[in-house]
Parts: structure tokens; C-alpha cells; sequence
């Protein structure tokens, strides 16, 4: 009887230490769980420090003018009455000129 008992609670034992490392919940899934809980916090604290950058933009624009004026400088190439626009290029982006066209005598 004590045999008996000893080798039901051996099979338990293993049984359990086969559900530990294997099974639902075991030690394998919780691993893969605290590696995508460490993803999700790195992609947090992204998130939040653009969040924090938008924020201080949308702020900046409510509050002053001069951020408004440089956006309009900056992406649509506005410019204040009685100012001169200058544009600077590299030497390798000036395109060639257009081969000259002579007109046509009239008759």
C-alpha cells in the first residue's frame, strides 16, 4: 500500500511539473506574456513622449504668432509684404538651362 501511494504521488508530481513548464499558464506562456508587456511599455513611452512634443506644438501655436508665421514660412513659402524671397540650391541640383529658341521672322 505504501508503494502504491508513494508511485501515485511521483506520477503527481511529474504530472504537475510537466503542467508547470508546458502547460496553460506555465512557465513558458509567462515568459512570452513579460516579453510583450516589456514591448508595450517601450512602445509607451514612444507614444508618450510624442504625445508630450505634439502637445507642446499645438500649445505654441494657440499661444503665439510667431510660431504660425514660421509654419507658414517654413511649408507653404509665405512671405511678409515688402520682403524679398531668395532660394538657395546646391550646385549639383541647379537644372540646366533651356537651349535657347529662335523666333520665327514674321512675314
Amino acid at each position: 500500500m505504501f508503494r502504491l501511494l508513494t508511485l501515485v504521488l511521483l506520477a503527481l508530481l511529474v504530472y504537475l511539473q510537466v503542467q508547470l513548464w508546458t502547460g496553460e499558464g506555465g512557465r513558458a506562456q509567462v515568459a512570452t506574456l513579460e516579453e510583450s508587456v516589456k514591448r508595450q511599455r517601450s512602445e509607451n513611452r514612444q507614444l508618450a513622449a510624442r504625445n508630450q512634443a505634439l502637445e507642446a506644438e499645438v500649445a505654441d501655436l494657440k499661444e503665439g504668432e510667431s510660431a504660425v508665421e514660421e509654419r507658414a514660412r517654413a511649408e507653404l513659402g509665405m512671405i511678409r509684404p515688402g520682403e524679398e524671397f531668395y532660394r538657395v540650391v546646391d550646385g549639383d541640383q541647379v537644372p540646366e538651362p533651356a537651349p535657347a529658341v529662335e523666333a520665327e521672322p514674321q512675314q
